[in-house]
This record gives structure tokens, C-alpha cells and sequence, in this order.
């Protein structure tokens, strides 16, 4: 199989790559046990605590009309992540390394500052999340909170002497609680079917400028650009003959059952929790832009009506911190492939852990002190984050699109089908328009 592009700086992610063992057995269920867990991880960046505000920020505020959003997020997320993952499985180059190889230093290394954006805004979404968690459930202040999660680095080094596998395990089963929480809280909240149903046809108020804000948040949430590097270094942890086609059509086939069935879960919980926001509290009064409005909130039956219970507030908030420190685990790994990726750089992962965390602490920071610990900042600061993952998105989409329709980098048995390449060019260019949209009316605001 013939490929113009060679891997430019070693395996991605050396320390796992090939170490995970598989059946040879053609047996489904076996093979899938397997090939499970690489979805997993990617799934924990589409249920970050960036999800919790924009999604149940977006029912809050639009009832069920964002459904829909969610609904096309999925799809699209489900898409490019399956090219992602064949990516890496077919060519053995993440994405930032295949980036790389076919654009010069400067360009990569723009590339790099870009998408290291990109992971600083996931990792804000994390840092405040987990401060303000930290804050419901044992009073410690949001600056303090703020500063624990520096150390969360200490987390991950502890897992990876366990095996990539035991870190996968570990994800899939808080991803499980998190599922458990917001259903349990959703069937108490008892919301209304016909318009939940309705609330997944596409309507043109999206448009709007509150809604496309909000719906660009929620794509930003969900589709996330750190996803598809992190999907196409940890497809190669598998140990698959690299230069079988069938072995690799068979870890491709099963890589896509992964993460499709993880995504779908990931699917599941955002929808949860935008309905859990219009279930409870569309159509109030109160302000609940903030964790800690929804926190009492949800204990108070003058606004989430007999559904309210102390045991919905700490359930909320448990599940707020799990989230943050699950998102901890992806955030890490793919900071580490677009470092040596773009621009052929390897330090300690425990230094470059640090140093991404502690340059994300700065802004969430700067805006607890000089706002004196105003959590209503620190998540509009969390919001305009995911927007700006949105921003960002079509800088990876459209390389890995041209990559994985491309037949002389793929090979003809694996380039993408025509429809696949058309629907993902489709996707770049719309978000890419919403984007440009967005910031027209941003900027006509601010002038106006």
C-alpha cells in the first residue's frame, strides 16, 4: 500500500503505541471487548463540564430547541471521528504528525500554537468545573479550588504505571456514573415528550444571534478539534499487523464499533442534560447561568418543582467533579501529540502536564480574584471557551478530510467513500460560515 508520507518523528504516543493485545479470533463480541476503550476517552471530551453549562444553559434559556443542535453534533462528531481513527490505524501518524508532513516548520508551528489554544480552552472548562465542584461539596473557595487542580497532573502519572488499559477501564466506568446521574435526575424531572421529540427537527430561530451563540457553544462542546488528534495516536495502541490489509480492515471496522458506541453514550448524556435545564427550568424566572445556581436549584422546589431534593444538588455536583477529572486524563495525552507532532518537541509529561495546566489556571484565575470569586465570570469565561472551539474546529477538519479522501495517503481499499469526503467538506464549510456569522454579530453588537 502505497503512501507519500512517512512518519516524521517515531510512533505517537511511544510509551503506548501497540501495547494493548487482541484475539485472533473472528469472534464479535471478543474482538470488540478488545478494541473497546479508545472511544471511551474520546467520548470523556464531548461530556466535559463545557457540556454541563451550554447544554443545560441551552435548555434553561430555548427549552428543547437545541435538541437538534445536539442531535447534528453527534453525527458530525461520529464522522470525524471515525476518520480520525482510520487515520491513525492505516498511515500510523496522528493527525498533527501527518499535518506536519505535509506543511512546512512555520506553518506547523502556527498549527501547534493554535491548537494548543484549543486544549487550553478544553483544559479552562476543566479547571472550572472542577474548582466550582470542589466549592459545592466541601465549601473550599473557588480560588483555592482553583489551585488543587494544578496538582491533578499527579492523577494521570499514577495511572499510566497501571497500563493504558486500566486507564481506559477507569474512564468507561465514570463515564457510566455520569450516564447514571443526569438519567436518574431526568426521569425525577419528568419532561414533557412531544415537545422533547419536536425539539430534535431543526428549526430557523437557531439562527438568531442568543441561540447561535449558545448553538455554536454546544457544537464547540461536543465536536471537539483536541478529539480527532488524541483519536488518531490512541487507535494505534491496538496490536494490529501494520502491514496486513486485513488486518487493518478489521481493526478500522472495529475501532469505528468503539467509538460510535462510545459517542453514542456521549450523545445520550448531552441530551440528558439539555433536557434536564428545560425540564426544570425553562420559563423561570431565576438566574441559573451559573454550577452553583443550578446546584441550589436543584434542592429547591419553588424552582424545580417536587423534583427538587438535597440528594439532586450533590449528585449534580459529584458528577460535575468526575467530569473534570476524566476530561484531565484526554487533555494531558493530546497535548503531548500535538507537541511532538507539530513541532518534533518531547519533554516529561509530567512537565508538560504542569505547564499546560498552569497556563490555563491564569485567565480562570485572574477572573476569580479581579471579580472577587463571581462564578457568573467564571462561566461566561467557560462558555466563550467552547465557542472558541468552535472558531477553531474547521483548522483540524479540513486536513484530516483532504488526508483521509485522499487515495495515494490512504490507499484505495480505505480512502474515504465519496459521500464520506462530501459530507465532511459539507460540515467544514457550514461551520465555518456559522463561525464567520458568529463573529459578524458579535462585532455589529459591540459597534451598534
Amino acid at each position: 500500500m502505497e503512501q507519500i508520507i512517512k512518519r516524521p518523528n517515531g510512533p505517537s504516543l511511544e510509551e503506548i503505541n501497540n501495547t494493548v493485545k487482541i484475539p485472533s479470533t473472528n469472534h464479535f463480541l471478543k474482538n470488540l471487548w478488545a478494541f473497546s476503550g479508545p472511544g471511551a476517552l474520546v467520548a470523556v471530551g464531548y461530556m466535559d463540564p463545557g457540556n454541563w453549562i451550554t447544554s443545560i444553559g441551552g435548555g434553561a434559556q430555548f427549552g428543547y430547541l437545541l435538541l437538534s443542535v445536539i442531535a447534528i453534533s453527534s453525527a458530525i462528531a461520529m464522522l470525524l471521528q471515525y476518520m480520525s481513527a482510520k487515520l491513525g490505524i492505516v498511515t500510523q501518524m496522528d493527525l498533527a504528525q501527518a499535518t506536519r508532513a505535509h506543511t512546512g516548520r512555520k506553518t506547523g508551528f502556527i498549527l501547534w500554537i493554535i491548537t494548543e489554544l484549543a486544549i487550553m480552552a478544553t483544559d479552562i472548562a476543566e479547571v472550572i468545573g472542577g474548582a466550582i465542584a470542589l466549592q459545592l461539596l466541601f465549601a473550599i473557595p473557588l480560588s483555592l479550588g482553583v489551585m488543587i487542580t494544578v496538582f491533578d497532573v499527579l492523577l494521570l502519572l499514577l495511572l499510566t504505571r497501571f497500563g493504558f488499559r486500566r486507564i481506559e477501564a477507569l474512564v468507561a466506568c465514570l463515564i457510566t456514573v455520569i450516564m447514571a446521574v443526569f438519567l436518574y435526575e431526568v426521569m425525577l424531572a419528568d419532561p414533557q415528550i412531544g415537545p422533547l421529540l419536536n425539539g430534535f427537527i431543526p428549526k430557523p430561530e437557531i439562527l438568531h444571534h442568543d441561540q447561535l451563540v449558545m448553538a455554536l457553544g454546544i457544537i464547540g462542546a461536543t465536536v471537539m478539534p483536541h478529539n480527532l488528534y488524541l483519536h488518531s495516536s490512541i487507535a494505534q495502541t491496538r496490536k494490529y499487523d501494520r502491514t496486513d490489509e486485513a488486518s487493518l480492515a478489521k481493526t478500522v471496522r472495529f475501532a469505528a464499533w468503539d467509538s460510535n458506541i462510545q459517542l453514542s453514550v456521549a450523545f445520550i448524556v448531552n441530551c440528558l442534560l439539555l433536557i434536564l435545564g428545560s425540564a426544570l427550568f425553562f420559563g423561570t424566572s431565576s438566574d441559573l447561568g451559573t454550577f452553583s445556581a443550578l446546584f441550589n436549584a436543584l434542592q429547591d422546589p419553588s424552582i424545580a418543582g417536587p423534583a427538587a431534593s438535597p440528594l439532586l444538588g450533590i449528585l449534580f455536583a459529584v458528577a460535575l467533579l468526575a467530569s473534570g477529572q476524566n476530561s484531565t486524563i484526554t487533555g494531558t495525552l493530546t497535548g503531548q501529540i500535538v507537541m511532538e507532532g507539530f513541532i518534533h518537541m518531547k519533554i516529561p509529561l509530567w512537565l508538560r502536564r504542569l505547564v499546560t495546566r498552569l497556563i490555563s489556571v491564569i485567565p480562570v484565575m485572574f477572573c476569580t480574584l479581579w471579580y472577587g470569586g463571581n462564578e457568573t465570570a467564571l462561566d461566561n469565561l467557560l462558555i466563550y471557551s467552547q465557542v472558541f472551539l468552535c472558531v477553531a474546529l474547521p483548522i483540524s477538519m479540513i486536513p484530516l478530510v483532504y488526508f483521509t479522501g485522499s487515495a495515494k495517503i490512504m490507499g484505495q481499499r480505505f480512502k474515504n467513500r465519496t459521500w464520506i469526503t462530501c459530507t465532511g467538506w459539507i460540515c467544514a464549510v457550514v461551520l465555518t460560515v456559522l463561525n464567520m456569522q458568529l463573529v459578524g454579530s458579535i462585532v455589529s453588537d459591540i459597534m451598534g
